[in-house]
């Protein structure tokens, strides 16, 4: 889109100078073209006299929580800070996994309980309450999610995975409530114990839309850079959604969660 002819100013002094003039903190430089030539001794004397020069990347990052993922060159990837991989780090997470794993456990197994007796009723006892799905984890291995089954026994009898979407006929009737509460992930838990989950990361997705999303989203696969979680940064930050532009879009947030991610952070969530 261009920007409005109003919108442009045409400087007839060095920037530096009109940047103390009208008082301006930060100066965010966003380039249409990487070839683009940029003021750089007038960008480098902005910031001799206090202002803030950032680019648009880290803008976001530090303003909305996200990374733009259309907009991330494999050399800011490569040398901005953060990814933080110490083995310290990883201890400390997966002592908060196990606690927090733990606790929830303690508290939510009555109401895990009565789930189960639920969709027995409905389905009939002998019904499988548990849904076993493969999903892909830390470093691109796979492993097997546990989830209370919220969807018709015949859900993919014709072995074609299916985004699932917010009014989806497959739903049990426990099924729809269990979903919005958020309790068909529960069973989750048993997953992070087991050390393949986190408690807190991307939510893991199926290996054939890992595929598919890979192909046209860029840097998808570095979500896989941490464990998947039971909820994340990127389940607080954006609406349920089950198609590839909300798959682009969650990855924004999920990339700054692995940019950033820490035992603060996680607490934070």
């Amino acid at each position: 889109t261009r920007t409005a002819a109003e919108r442009v100013i045409n400087l007839q002094q060095p920037l530096a100078d009109y940047a103390r003039q009208v008082e301006i903190d930060q100066i965010v430089v966003a380039l249409d073209d990487e070839n683009a030539g940029l003021p750089m001794k007038d960008l480098f004397q902005c910031r001799m006299r206090g202002v803030k020069v950032v680019e648009l990347v880290s803008f976001f990052e530090q303003e909305a929580g996200k990374i733009l993922v259309d907009f991330v060159t494999p050399s800011w990837m490569a040398f901005a800070e953060g990814f933080d991989s110490r083995k310290a780090s990883r201890i400390a997470k997966r002592g908060f996994d196990i606690l927090a794993g733990s606790l929830l456990l303690a508290i939510s197994w009555p109401l895990m309980l009565l789930t189960a007796l639920a969709i027995w009723l409905e389905d009939g006892v002998g019904a499988p309450v548990l849904f076993r799905q493969e999903r892909v984890r830390l470093h691109g291995r796979t492993f097997r999610v546990l989830k209370f089954r919220s969807m018709s026994l015949d859900a993919e009898s014709d072995g074609k995975p299916r985004w699932a979407s917010s009014n989806d006929r497959r739903v049990t009737r426990v099924g729809s409530v269990i979903r919005r509460l958020r309790i068909d992930e529960l069973p989750q838990i048993l997953n992070v114990l087991a050390g393949q989950m986190a408690f807190i990361g991307p939510r893991p997705e199926r290996p054939q839309f890992v595929e598919q999303l890979s192909r046209h989203i860029p840097y998808y696969k570095v979500r896989h850079c941490v464990k998947p979680g039971i909820t994340g940064w990127a389940q607080l930050n954006y609406p349920y959604g089950a198609s590839s532009n909300d798959a682009h879009q969650k990855l924004q947030f999920d990339l700054y969660y692995v940019k950033n991610h820490s035992l603060f952070l996680d607490l934070m969530i």
